[in-house]
């Protein structure tokens, strides 16, 4: 080799340069970052912005400003005096929800259906984005898509008619079950069944709409992962445990989270359509129990209190589940300090 080959390479300028964009060394490029001001990047992002005030208006106007008024729960809220005439009452309304018995029964009976739907709704979509991930025929697919999805977009009025139409007392069920000799059962109107009849509800309703993201994140796994554990020998359970399950488990994660959020809200219109077909006993939840004490009676102060409870309870949940998603190497809804 000769001396010639054996020269360092020399930083070619002017003509002996390749052609190709000018290198800027990253230092530069913080630098020209930093010099847009505040001003300059709304100008840059105005159109983002544009679109995403409707969606901002709407957080706003529903979810945010509506939250100064758990005011109420630490006053004797008169409508016709307002929130700054009505008299303070301080932790009252709190003491008087909590020596209620019919609030804890309505606790009871949320947290019974709640934990149903954990696990038995949940799943649901899960399962059933898995099957139709395995269909191979994408006409089928789309069909079978089509029709779980439907009845999301119907109201809960003509769902509860369905119901008492097949499960009620002369519905076709008990005329089955009367027509083979066996004894006739009423779904709707039979106390210890009510939670399982409503998480059969919401199953049959929002399952095929929840397999929506379950499906899309499905199509984000990397299908050559596949292709490479057929190879190695790996039977179709063996693919689901190894890359499918793991490949949807952020998702799954996340709304678990998400819904835990909402867990002691389990749908004021399902429920107030079925409650007096099994008593208050058995039918009252968190949520009526604040429609009936508080637009009803005009319990104003109690039934806030109730609510911002509930605020409290699923903000908490929501932090504690992140927190342990987080100790399970997990994101979960939002990234949190890593050691």
């Amino acid at each position: 080799m000769s001396g010639t080959d054996q020269a360092p390479a020399r930083h070619r300028t002017g003509d002996d340069a390749p052609p190709g964009p000018p290198v800027v060394a990253p230092e530069r490029l913080v630098a020209r970052r930093r010099k847009l001001t505040l001003w300059q990047r709304i100008k840059r992002d105005k159109v983002m912005l544009v679109l995403m005030l409707p969606g901002l208006a709407y957080f706003v106007v529903f979810h945010y400003a509506p939250l100064f008024g758990y005011v109420v729960a630490f006053e004797d809220y008169q409508p016709y005096l307002g929130f700054a005439q009505s008299t303070w009452v301080g932790m009252e309304n709190f003491a008087a929800v909590f020596a209620d018995p019919a609030f804890w029964q309505s606790l009871v009976n949320t947290l019974e259906i709640t934990a149903l739907q954990l696990v038995l709704f949940f799943p649901a979509p899960i399962g059933l984005a898995l099957l139709l991930h395995s269909i191979m025929s994408s006409t089928v697919r789309r069909f079978v898509q089509s029709v779980v999805y439907l009845p999301h977009f119907i109201g809960w009025v003509i769902i509860v008619s369905i119901f008492q139409q097949v499960l009620g007392a002369t519905g076709a069920v008990p005329n089955l079950l009367d027509a083979v000799g066996l004894t006739r059962f009423d779904a709707m109107t039979t106390p210890w069944f009510f939670p399982f009849l409503v998480t059969i509800q919401s199953i049959w309703k929002d399952c095929g709409w929840g397999t929506i993201i379950f499906l899309a994140a499905l199509l984000n796994i990397d299908q050559e992962l596949y292709e490479a554990a057929a190879v190695d020998g790996a039977g179709r359970w063996q693919r689901l445990w190894r890359i499918t399950l793991p490949g949807i488990m952020p998702v799954v994660i996340l709304l678990l989270i998400l819904n835990l959020g909402s867990i002691l809200s389990v749908g004021f219109e399902q429920i107030v359509l079925q409650r007096n077909a099994v008593g208050p006993e058995h039918g009252e939840v968190l949520d009526t129990y604040v429609y009936f004490h508080g637009i009803v009676d005009g319990q104003w102060g109690p039934s806030a209190a109730v609510g911002l409870v509930k605020g409290v309870v699923g903000m908490a949940l929501v932090l504690g589940a992140n927190r342990l998603a987080h100790l399970f190497g997990q994101e979960g809804v939002y990234a949190g300090a890593r050691r």
